[in-house]
């Protein structure tokens, strides 16, 4: 499986409860050496309107918004499918949103 990159938008399994669901990955790729985990922000359709969202649309899926709130990793085999890129703004605004999360 290729190694997912900064930017892309797979699918991910991320366990019992919260299911397969998009994913937004943040993290730079890792080394042969490195631990083969990626971080990513949940993209969801649960739109709540809180400072740490940032609405993205995607032909093909429902609106939806991807969530500082929801920071996290995995294991890249919980990677299943990428399904895009997202444009250089939209990053940066997710960027902004995680960094205003954690008081970076």
């Amino acid at each position: 499986m290729p190694k997912a990159s900064r930017g892309e938008l797979w699918m991910a399994d991320l366990g019992f409860v919260a299911k397969t669901r998009p994913v937004l990955i943040l993290s730079v790729e890792y080394q042969q050496e490195e631990r083969a985990v990626v971080t990513y922000v949940v993209r969801t359709t649960s739109i709540r309107g809180t400072q740490y969202e940032v609405l993205h649309s995607l032909r093909g899926m429902p609106p939806g918004t991807f969530d500082a709130q929801g920071i996290a990793s995995i294991p890249d085999l919980k990677l299943e499918r990428r399904l895009g890129v997202v444009d250089a703004a939209t990053l940066a605004k997710v960027e902004e949103a995680v960094r205003s999360w954690l008081a970076l």
